[in-house]
């Protein structure tokens, strides 16, 4: 039955060996990067790739369009702050709370969400994260707009100091790379097969037997763990946790970063993640002007590579990345 759901799904056999060299090239990179780049930058490009990967996971795979995932990347930041400054959680158990949290609000948020389709669905999710929002903005323990500061790194396991970016960034990528294995075991399995075909045809689906809500809260879930997973560990690399990781422009940013990399690729959201974070590094200095030129870059994305940067190169190869 499993088959004859997903038979029809382009690429279903998607673990390919392009996607193998596509891997351990990325791999490559990010630990050869620290010896040319800012390693702080690096492990903001890693935090948001892995966010970008999970959204991904939802709408590329499983066709439901968040508005709302900013949710799960503020909370999990927040508690991930909280625990490491006042709770004196070390800096595991503070990852593991939080991501544990973003869990289960993706749990909660699903279960009122995953039963609408389309724009609903959509609306829904963004009314569910500036609900979020606001409560964070009132919540004593946030700090207001002030956020959550000087959230102390620690010690990995009381072992080895994350004070240092040498310390901290071995971590980071470990985390990355765990996730993006994750995304790729889940996208290339039985469970992955049935949300393409949910994707692209949830009423045949639904007629072989499937339980379609089901499947798309899972994906929700899992989804929601990975973006508080990046989120618990981006707080800890800025020693940080703000408003700005849980408004809805933060949403926007993932769904941009997801579109220009390549929406259904699994190296595509990485790529996105990469272009964006370092056009807002570099262009800094123009302000608010960032914006328009992500727009702008964003318009001729889509008039000119409608796949995607990953997208239109898979595509090329005819082989899926």
């Amino acid at each position: 039955m499993a088959g004859n759901a997903t038979s029809h799904v382009p690429g279903a056999r998607g673990d390919t060996g392009y996607q193998r060299i596509a891997f351990v090239l990325m791999v490559a990179i990010f630990a050869l990067l620290p010896l040319v780049a800012y390693p702080v930058f690096l492990m903001k490009v890693m935090c948001f790739a892995l966010f970008a990967c999970a959204f991904n996971l939802l709408i590329g795979f499983g066709g439901l369009l968040s508005f709302g995932h900013a949710m799960f990347l503020g909370t999990a930041g927040y508690v991930s702050a909280h625990a490491a400054k006042v709770w004196g959680f070390s800096p595991e158990l503070a990852i593991l709370f939080a991501t544990g949290c973003a869990a289960l609000l993706g749990l909660v948020t699903g279960l009122l969400a995953i039963r609408r389709q389309g724009i609903y669905f959509a609306m829904i999710t963004l009314a569910l994260a500036q609900m979020v929002y606001f409560f964070y903005l009132q919540a004593p323990f946030t700090g207001g707009e002030d956020g959550i500061q000087a959230v102390p790194r620690g010690k990995l396991f009381g072992l080895i100091d994350l004070g240092s970016a040498a310390g901290m960034y071995p971590l980071v990528m470990a985390i990355f790379v765990g996730g993006f294995l994750i995304v790729w075991r889940t996208v290339n399995s039985p469970f992955g097969q049935i949300l393409k075909a949910i994707r692209e045809n949830e009423a045949r689906a639904t007629s072989l037997g499937y339980d379609v809500d089901r499947y798309k809260l899972l994906a929700f879930v899992l989804s929601a763990t990975l973006s508080g997973l990046a989120g618990a560990t981006k707080a800890l690399v800025f020693q940080l946790a703000s408003l700005t990781d849980v408004y809805w422009t933060m949403s926007g940013e993932v769904v941009l970063m997801t579109l220009l990399g390549g929406l259904g690729t699994l190296f595509g959201p990485v790529v996105g993640a990469a272009i964006i974070i370092t056009m807002q590094n570099y262009l800094a200095q123009i302000g608010a002007w960032v914006t328009v030129v992500q727009g702008a870059i964003f318009v001729v994305c889509v008039m000119a590579f409608r796949r995607g940067v990953v997208g239109e190169i898979a595509h090329w190869l005819k082989k899926p990345l």
